[in-house]
């Protein structure tokens, strides 16, 4: 029996130590999916709400439904491009059809719209791996400077506006602080890897 066993004991624990580095490895790299995914959500934000704060000084909230058709699709596929991630804004109920949520950013959101803040006055956060993915979202809150655009009472050139870019739109209605969406970010291990390994993700 010993000589059995001996040999039996050592393949367990190899076994155990493989997956104790698996486990290791995991959650390394759901550490860096998470940070790095902050970074890209941080640029997101920044860029986007600087690029539009300077259409509304030039020309008034008319004129940021036009720059935010062309600016927020392109700096969505720009970090994407850079990062290696997946990145994107979604919504419960969109502006651009292009961004409707799947399953998975549907059922995050719809767990955030009575309280999109946690206790600490920031955007909730959610990470998970899913689907062979690292996948990270962060709520976006209404703004007062977004009420002009989506908005309870909407002045009437910017409806035109609006329905000249977005036809099909969804997005108005909104009070500040309620949900109005969020960004969502999805890294495959290979992107991953690759992010990690060349120091990618604008860090």
């Amino acid at each position: 029996m010993r000589r059995v066993a001996l040999p039996l004991l050592s393949a367990l624990t190899l076994s155990a130590c493989a997956s104790s580095e698996l486990a290791d490895d995991r959650a390394t790299m759901a550490a860096e999916a998470q940070a790095r995914s902050e970074i890209l959500a941080d640029r997101f934000q920044k860029e986007l709400l600087g690029a539009l704060t300077t259409a509304m000084a030039a020309e008034g909230p008319q004129g940021a439904v036009g720059v935010c058709s062309s600016i927020a699709p392109a700096l969505a596929a720009q970090l994407s491009e850079e990062s290696g991630a997946s990145v994107r804004r979604t919504a419960l109920r969109t502006r651009n059809p292009a961004a409707q949520a799947d399953a998975t950013e549907r059922r995050v959101m719809a767990s955030w719209v009575a309280a999109p803040l946690d206790d600490n006055g920031r955007p909730k956060r959610w990470t998970a791996r899913e689907g062979g993915e690292y996948r990270y979202m962060r709520a976006i809150p209404t703004m007062p400077m977004c009420l002009a655009c989506h908005g309870e009472n909407i002045a009437p050139e910017v409806t035109a506006a609006i329905r000249a870019h977005y036809p099909e739109d969804q997005a108005t209605g909104f009070a500040p602080g309620q949900l109005r969406g969020a960004f969502s970010i999805r890294w495959d291990d290979a992107a991953l890897s690759r992010a990690i390994r060349n120091g990618d993700a604008a860090r």
